[in-house]
């Protein structure tokens, strides 16, 4: 867990009591050993592969395990060109052995100072809390959004404003991130016949929560 970035690859395959390892890591930026707690330098971030929840040998990881997860993609194969690219990469010479760093530690931190500084209105405060307690009334969601959610929709919407040369976010922001950062986060109801997917569910709230208009 000492390293800037750390890859859990297919952590769905891993025990439960392995994931939940993760847990204060990913929340506390520490790790405990005998009752010592070492904490992990800045800057700290967790990535994971999962495979489909239907393969056998996967576990399914508990919602407090994904709520500390800031985004959840569906990467899906890649396009032809790329495969072959990967052939190609993958003959006598390993690529990984050549890589060498873009960006340093201290930059990674500069950028993450820049994000935390782009500027959220109050009246787009009011429309991701007003997200937030629409997913909670949605009636086919069991489980809404926590306030911990409500926190990273705003962080990854000032990361996505940042990442567009912004210091301020906008409505786009929030929709641009909402179904990566929130549909991980919620629970479907499953006892109503008719199956609605948590990127649906996420869909319907958007389009039932009124975008603050700028005056």
């Amino acid at each position: 867990m000492f390293a800037n970035i750390v890859l859990a690859d297919e952590i769905n395959r891993a025990s439960p009591k392995t994931q939940s390892a993760l847990l204060e890591a990913m929340e506390e930026r520490q790790v405990t050993v005998d009752g010592k707690s070492r904490p992990l330098a800045p800057p700290f971030m967790v990535i994971a592969t999962q495979n489909p929840v239907d393969q056998e040998g996967t576990y399914r990881l508990p919602e407090s395990q994904l709520d500390r997860f800031l985004l959840r993609l569906s990467v899906g194969y890649p396009g032809r060109d790329a495969e072959i690219q990967m052939l190609n990469d993958q003959g006598s010479a390993h690529k990984l052995r050549t890589l060498s760093p873009v960006v340093s530690a201290a930059e990674i931190l500069e950028m993450v100072d820049a994000v935390r500084s782009v500027y959220v209105a109050g009246a787009l405060k009011s429309y991701l809390v007003d997200i937030a307690e629409a997913s909670r009334r949605h009636p086919g969601i069991e489980l809404g959004l926590s306030p911990r959610a409500t926190l990273q929709l705003a962080a990854a919407t000032r990361a996505h404003a940042a990442a567009r040369g912004r210091n301020y976010a906008t409505p786009d922001d929030v929709k641009a991130v909402g179904i990566a950062t929130l549909a991980h986060r919620i629970m479907v109801r499953t006892d109503r016949g008719a199956h609605l997917s948590p990127e649906d569910a996420v869909r319907e709230v958007f389009e039932a929560v009124a975008v603050p208009i700028a005056r």
